[in-house]
């Protein structure tokens, strides 16, 4: 055996067949697996000391970083911020006195945990301001115009608010984010006064979705609304500030780029390239934003890697290639590092200009340290890179962590630096081929890059785009590989250009430009979207496939041994978890207007308060969270429910009533007939069925129900001992909100009934 080199720790013994045939011991199967595991943990012991390496640790921290910040948002209730740093130091310093020890990896990973945990503890402290908890009517605010939003229907704008009075309710709101009329939202930096209708800010619609509060709490808007009647400009009582006056200029910036852009173009070409230039992309026609959306070429609207790459590659080459006309300063000076810090100051004006979102943040740091490493003579490109990059965006920003625009962005950058690190496939051999030299020159080259680009992108952003969405793009690749070209080569060049040519009055051509661009961009995008089964629907899945999902990406983009294929398998656990997550058979909304059952057809059907009163937004989600491709004025959402002027009534799929009670007299026949009740009235005494009320409506939010053996499984946006500053808790002492609905008397005929059964009953 020895000779043969098959002990432990002798590489040469894995040269070969692993394991040696000469090492299997005779007596059958069970005894070859015994002997070749001993040789199995050398191996997997020397690939952790591969990836335990020199130069390996700094990836993986922002990793344990972005944990601890999932770690906070995960909590229950508001942790107590020195706490939170006490630990968070006192872990630090723990590593840094380990650092000459084994256990210094380790160390670190945890100290990065605490110092994530406590980083989004003292954010969400520093910004922490009022959430308005209930509608109020006829406020009268004033205040500072910070942002405006020009938008395809209605204008919007977000007030800081000087002063605020209302009959009722004492919440002092610092911002407020109010809707008006097309072309009536007042101009940036000035002071109105106005009376509004303030709403909270939007919970998530079911249990599970996207929390549009959390969002508003960290761009510190405690409230919604519209503005009603006329808008008053007045002088202000105070300045408004240097934030705010940086703020007009910009906003005065884009709306010049804006008004130029648009003595060119039009429509959809002038909406898609002002979003392009500034960001601001809410004037995009549904259709289009929708095509966009499905034919995977959404991610051009959202400026970010791409976006800032292409400004600062063609500054970068541009000013090189400008002092490369002059042999002086390029025999004496470093007119490369000229040249990187010239794209550094555009990218930079770039952020600015684009309303410095995100995604454009992470954008500009990833550029920037890659540009800053051409100053400095280091190479570019690598996961070090990113690891500033995500650190930079998760400190100044923790709570990009649980945004879509984040993960995506990063994963498919981490994706993408991985396929140069490895590096791209050398597709075509050397110049020698004569076939494979002329495919190169026709640009095969660069096609087969952008297709695996596309695809490795494309992949790495699907489960983000499946949990948030509840869509994956089919044909991604195939827009892509159609469309980008053409993007970066004529549309994003033309913009610069326009913008560069806009002081001298030269600017008309380059914006024609770049409209024919974006026109074949537009036709790429309806094209793909209207192919068959461009739509790839998913149903809506819990947070723990998406974390898998998260796992095995970082696996296959950070590690560099064979241990990078466990990736392979956290993905494919995934997927599998996230098709068998079981869906609700009953969605209630959380003003409790809207119950959607689950009927023998499987599809959900929609029972509401009044008719016409559907809400178009909560019904597309719903649906959308259901993978259904009906819409939400599809007559088939009302098969199955038999309303009157008291209420509505439906099947479950277990063949139990569901029933929506819109009066009192509608109680007594629910209680006997049906199993679950919605109502906003008080159930009379021995009330039969389980029932769902305004009060848990209003403490819990909207609620899924799933039939269980022993009654309903109530899944709520807010459950009971959450309190979150964007989710404050509203349950009184002594109540309790039971995560099962048991009915007391069940009612036999209710819970046997037939779908046909339950359609006369419903009509008695």
């Amino acid at each position: 055996m020895a000779e043969q080199g098959n002990t432990p720790g002798n590489r040469r013994g894995y040269a070969g067949t692993w394991p040696p045939r000469s090492a299997a011991p005779a007596g059958g199967f069970a005894p070859s697996v015994l002997s070749a595991w001993p040789p199995f943990i050398e191996m997997l012991r020397q690939w952790v000391r591969a990836e335990a390496g020199a130069g390996r640790l700094l990836p993986w921290v922002p990793v344990a970083f972005g944990t601890g910040i999932a770690f906070y948002f995960a909590a229950d209730h508001e942790p107590v911020l020195w706490v939170a740093a006490a630990v968070a130091v006192g872990l630090g310093a723990l590593a840094f006195l380990l650092r000459r020890q084994k256990f210094f990896a380790a160390a670190v990973m945890i100290a990065a945990v605490a110092a994530g945990f406590a980083v989004a503890t003292w954010k969400t402290a520093r910004i922490a301001h009022g959430v308005l908890a209930r509608p109020m009517f006829s406020v009268t605010l004033s205040g500072f115009v910070e942002t405006r939003d020009i938008r395809e229907r209605t204008d919007r704008f977000v007030l800081r608010v000087v002063t605020m009075e209302s009959p009722r309710g004492t919440t002092r709101l610092e911002r407020v984010r109010l809707s008006v009329k097309k072309g009536t939202a007042p101009a940036v930096g000035s002071f109105v006064e106005l009376k509004a209708r303030l709403l909270p800010p939007l919970a998530p619609l079911r249990p599970g979705s996207y929390d549009f509060g959390r969002d508003m709490f960290f761009s510190g808007i405690g409230a919604s609304g519209f503005a009603m009647g006329a808008i008053k400009t007045a002088e202000p009582p105070a300045a408004g500030g240097i934030g705010l006056r940086y703020s007009a200029v910009m906003q005065g910036l884009r709306d010049a780029i804006d008004a130029r852009i648009r003595t060119v173009l039009d429509g959809d070409k002038r909406a898609i390239a002002t979003a392009l230039l500034t960001g601001r992309r809410d004037a995009i026609s549904t259709p289009v934003n929708d095509a966009m959306f499905i034919s995977g070429l959404g991610h051009v609207l959202s400026i970010s890697g791409y976006h800032m790459a292409v400004v600062a590659g063609v500054v970068f080459f541009a000013v090189r290639a400008l002092l490369a006309l002059f042999p002086m300063l390029t025999a004496g000076y470093p007119i490369k590092k000229w040249s990187a810090v010239a794209a550094f100051v555009a990218a930079a004006f770039y952020l600015l200009l684009s309303g410095a979102e995100v995604a454009t943040q992470r954008s500009f740091f990833m550029t920037a340290v890659v540009l800053i490493a051409v100053m400095v003579d280091r190479r570019a490109i690598t996961f070090r890179t990113l690891a500033v990059a995500a650190m930079i965006v998760l400190t100044i920003a923790p709570e990009a962590l649980v945004h879509p625009s984040f993960q995506m962005s990063f994963a498919a950058t981490l994706g993408l630096v991985a396929l140069v690190q490895i590096g791209m496939p050398r597709l075509f051999a050397t110049a020698e081929h004569s076939a494979t030299a002329r495919v190169a020159l026709w640009g095969g080259r660069e096609v087969m890059v952008l297709l695996l680009a596309s695809l490795v992108a494309g992949l790495a952003t699907t489960p983000y785009a499946a949990f948030h969405f509840h869509r994956i793009t089919p044909y991604g690749v195939l827009a892509n590989l159609a469309a980008m070209p053409v993007v970066s080569v004529v549309v994003m060049p033309a913009g610069l250009l326009g913008l560069a040519a806009m002081p001298f009055g030269f600017d008309g051509f380059f914006w024609w430009l770049m409209g024919l661009g974006i026109d074949w961009m537009i036709w790429v995008t309806q094209w793909v979207a209207a192919l068959p089964g461009a739509v790839g629907r998913v149903a809506a899945f819990g947070i723990g496939p998406l974390i898998a999902a998260s796992c095995g990406i970082v696996l296959l983009g950070l590690l560099r041994t064979p241990l990078r294929w466990s990736g392979v398998a956290l993905l494919l656990l995934a997927a599998v978890w996230a098709a068998r997550v079981p869906q609700p058979d009953i969605l209630i909304s959380a003003d409790g207007r809207h119950v959607g059952v689950r009927g023998q057809d499987g599809r959900l059907h929609l029972m509401q308060a009044t008719k016409g009163s559907k809400d178009a937004f909560l019904v597309r989600e719903w649906l959308a969270g259901d993978a259904d491709a009906r819409t939400g004025d599809d007559a088939t959402l009302g098969e199955g429910v038999s309303c009157d002027d008291r209420g509505c009534v439906t099947a479950s799929p277990s063949g139990a009533l569901v029933a929506w009670a819109q009066r009192p007299e509608a109680l007594a026949d629910d209680c006997e007939r049906a199993a679950l009740i919605v109502t906003f009235r008080q159930p009379p005494a021995g009330c039969a069925a389980s029932v769902i009320d305004a009060e848990r409506l209003r403490r819990q939010g909207a609620l899924a129900l799933r039939r269980g053996p022993s009654g309903f499984v109530v899944d709520a946006v807010k459950p009971r001992g959450i309190d979150r500053p964007w989710s404050r808790s509203i349950a009184e002492d002594g109540e309790t909100d039971s995560t099962t609905l048991s009915p007391r008397v069940p009612s036999p005929r209710a819970i046997d009934a037939t779908p046909a059964e339950a359609d006369v009953q419903a009509e008695e």
